[in-house]
């Protein structure tokens, strides 16, 4: 009886520690490392190709306006 209630702690501990990972691991997704968005066919107007996603749509990045400074 002593080995069940034993059994019983040791299985516990082992499902605590694992409640928090998923269960599939997705990998990863270079267009998001870029931050960049996948797309299907071309970019839209406001964005610039990267590369493409892993389902073969286009990895687009948006583009980013920089205003010149006053600073002389």
């Amino acid at each position: 009886m002593r080995f069940l209630c034993l059994l019983l702690v040791v299985l516990f501990l082992v499902l605590q520690g694992v409640t928090g990972q998923p269960f599939i691991l997705r990998p990863l997704n270079h267009c998001t490392l870029q931050n960049g968005r996948c797309f299907p066919g071309t970019c839209p107007h406001s964005y610039y190709w990267i590369d493409l996603c892993h389902n073969r749509y286009s990895c687009c990045k948006r583009y980013v306006e920089v205003q010149e400074s006053l600073w002389y």
